[in-house]
C-alpha cells in the first residue's frame, strides 16, 4: 500500500455512504494484474489497516472487494506460473493462455483462502468484504458452463455450478462469526450475461440469485457497464436486467447497481424504481467530490470530464493513469459512447469498468 494509493482514497472516499477498494487477491495465484492488492498473508495487515482508516475518516463505510482472477491472469503476471481456472479452457480474448485445471484439493484451499481474507479483512479494519463473483473472474468462470466443464461435484448441472461460490460464502461467513466483533458486511458482486457460446444466460443467473438471496450475504452488487441493460442474447427482451434481478430478489437482499451513473438524475432514476443503492465508478474517478456537491446543491459544479492537468488534483499519479490508458488520450472521449467501452476493456473487460 503505497503513499500515492492513500492519497488517492483520501481524496475520492469521502462522501460516500459506503466506498468499495479495488480488488484484492486472496492466493498469489490469484493475482489478476500488477500492482493489485493482496489479502493473502499477514504481513498486509498493517498496509490493509492504514486503508480500510484512509477511506473511514469521515463514517464512510469501508469494504475490500477480495477476488481470485482464475484465467483472466497470465503466466507474467504470475511470475512464469500458469493460471488456473475450474477447467483447461482458455478465455475468448486475445492472448488469453489456457488455465490449468485446478485440483479438488485446490479448490478447498482457495476456499479456505476467502475464509482467511475475510478474517484479515475483519483484523485491518474493514467494514465488510465483497465477493468479486463477476467480470469473468475465478467465481464467474465456475457458475459459467463456458469456462466450467467438469463432471465432479463442482460442475455439470446448473446446481453444481453454484457450488463453488456457496461454499466460498460459508467460508466467509464462518471467519465472520469467528472474529468480527461488530455487524460485518459481506457482499456479493454479479455478472448477469455472457456472450460465448455455451455461457451465462439471464434463466440461469435468475435461479443463482434465487439461492443467493437466502444466503447469508448483505447485498447482491449487479456488475453491468450500463445499469439499464437489456440482454445481450435476446434483443427481443427489452425488460431492463436490473428489473429482472429486483423482482427476483423481492426484498431479500438490498441491491446495488452499477454502470454510467453519472449525473444525480442517474441516480435518482435508479432509486425511483426501488433500486437501494447507486455505485459510482467512473464518475468517481472523475469527480471525487460528486457527493458532497449534491449535498450542497451544487450540482452545477460536478466535473463530468477530466484533463492531464486535472491529475494531480485527482491523485492520479502517471503510473495510474498509463494503466487506464489515459496518457497521451483525449480524456473528454471517456464521456462518449465509443469512450466509455474503450475505458471499460482498459479497466479489465466490459463489465470491468465500474
Amino acid at each position: 500500500m503505497s503513499s500515492d494509493e492513500l492519497n488517492y482514497f483520501s481524496l475520492h472516499a469521502g462522501g460516500a455512504g459506503m466506498f468499495i477498494t479495488p480488488v484484492a487477491n486472496v492466493t498469489p495465484h490469484g493475482k489478476g494484474f500488477e500492482g493489485e492488492l493482496s489479502v493473502t498473508d499477514d504481513r498486509f495487515l498493517p498496509g490493509l489497516t492504514k486503508l480500510a482508516e484512509t477511506i473511514k475518516h469521515n463514517g464512510t463505510k469501508a469494504i475490500l472487494q477480495i477476488f481470485h482472477a482464475g484465467r483472466m491472469s497470465n503466466s507474467s503476471i504470475l511470475r512464469g506460473a500458469q493460471p488456473e481456472s475450474a477447467s483447461a479452457v482458455a478465455a475468448l480474448r486475445p492472448g488469453a493462455e489456457t488455465p490449468r485445471e485446478l485440483s479438488d484439493a485446490e479448490i478447498e484451499e482457495i476456499i479456505t483462502a476467502f475464509g482467511d481474507a475475510t478474517r484479515r479483512a475483519i483484523q485491518a479494519g474493514f467494514d465488510g468484504v465483497e465477493l468479486h463473483g463477476a467480470n469473468t473472474y475465478l467465481m464467474q468462470q465456475f457458475f459459467s458452463p463456458h469456462s466450467n466443464r467438469r463432471t465432479d461435484k463442482w460442475g455439470g448441472s446448473l446446481e453444481k455450478r453454484m457450488n463453488f461460490a456457496l461454499e466460498i460464502i460459508k467460508s466467509v461467513h464462518a471467519a465472520v462469526t469467528q472474529y468480527a466483533k461488530a455487524p460485518f458486511i459481506v457482499g456479493y458482486r454479479i455478472s448477469p450475461e455472457e456472450i460465448e457460446e455455451p455461457g451465462i444466460r439471464l434463466d440461469d443467473t435468475l435461479k443463482f440469485i434465487d439461492v443467493l438471496a437466502d444466503q447469508p450475504i448483505d447485498y447482491l452488487h449487479v456488475s453491468m457497464g450500463y445499469a439499464w441493460r437489456t440482454s445481450l442474447n435476446d434483443k427481443n427482451d427489452t425488460e431492463p436486467i436490473i428489473l429482472k434481478i429486483k423482482q427476483q430478489v423481492n426484498n431479500r437482499l438490498p441491491l446495488i447497481s452499477v454502470g454510467s451513473n453519472e449525473t444525480p438524475a442517474d441516480a435518482e432514476k435508479l432509486m425511483d424504481a426501488g433500486i437501494d443503492f447507486v455505485a459510482l465508478g467512473r464518475e468517481s474517478l472523475r469527480e471525487p467530490h460528486w457527493v458532497q456537491k449534491v449535498m450542497a446543491d451544487q450540482e452545477q459544479a460536478i466535473r463530468y470530464t477530466m484533463a492531464q492537468s486535472d491529475f494531480e488534483e485527482l491523485g492520479i499519479n502517471s503510473a495510474f493513469a498509463d494503466f487506464l490508458g489515459l496518457l497521451n488520450a483525449d480524456l473528454h472521449i471517456v464521456n462518449s459512447s465509443q469512450g466509455k467501452d474503450e475505458f471499460e476493456e482498459r479497466l479489465g473487460g466490459v463489465e470491468g469498468g465500474d
